[in-house]
């Protein structure tokens, strides 16, 4: 009886191991046809060319930014010029030209938190709207480079760059005197018919 009770263990033993030993086979050459498959590239095929171009351009890029903040330091004076509320308020501004106002008013929390001045951020959206027909919503350095400019100079008008592209045309009697560029003034307000 003990004879029958291991052979029958032994059987089924190597039963099991046998079906084990074809699973991992099974397994092994799975893996091996997946990744023959996925594959991966040679050295010299697009990374070796790619990296070095993209490398330069994150080096560019960050010189640009770079510029970008020393410039606003320079010419802002007090807390907006500071480099955090520097990148916080554009950032800020562009959500808020783009009608993304849940992301805006999370940044603006953190903007609020640095110590930067939020009257910063109502001038620079304020003079984005002004060149709202000169930004391409397709072009994205066009919102980037105007949120810049806005936000190094809130007062700058559009009609400024107007006057200043028709100046040459103009006869030399009326480039004596620049002409101020107007603002537009705001709409009257209807007041309520009086109740009866």
């Amino acid at each position: 009886m003990r004879q029958r009770v291991f052979e029958s263990r032994n059987a089924v033993l190597r039963q099991f191991a046998a079906t084990l030993a074809v699973s991992c086979l099974l397994a092994l050459a799975g893996l091996g046809g997946a990744s023959a498959q996925s594959g991966t590239p040679a050295p010299d095929q697009g990374k070796a060319t790619a990296q070095p171009a993209d490398a330069a351009k994150d080096a560019a890029q960050n010189q640009r930014r770079t510029d970008e903040f020393a410039e606003a330091a320079q010419v802002i004076n007090g807390p907006a010029g500071n480099p955090e509320c520097v990148w916080l308020g554009r950032r800020v501004v562009r959500l808020m030209w783009r009608d993304d106002l849940d992301t805006a008013f999370r940044h603006l929390d953190l903007y609020d938190r640095f110590g930067c001045p939020g009257g910063h951020i109502q001038a620079a959206f304020r003079c984005l709207t002004r060149f709202g027909a000169q930004i391409d919503p397709k072009v994205a350095e066009t919102l980037d480079s105007r949120v810049h400019a806005c936000w190094i100079n809130p007062a700058a008008q559009p009609q400024q760059a107007a006057a200043s592209a028709a100046q040459p045309a103009a006869p030399a009697a009326n480039n004596a005197q620049p002409q101020p560029a107007a603002s537009p003034s705001p709409a009257a307000s209807p007041t309520p018919a009086p109740q009866k």
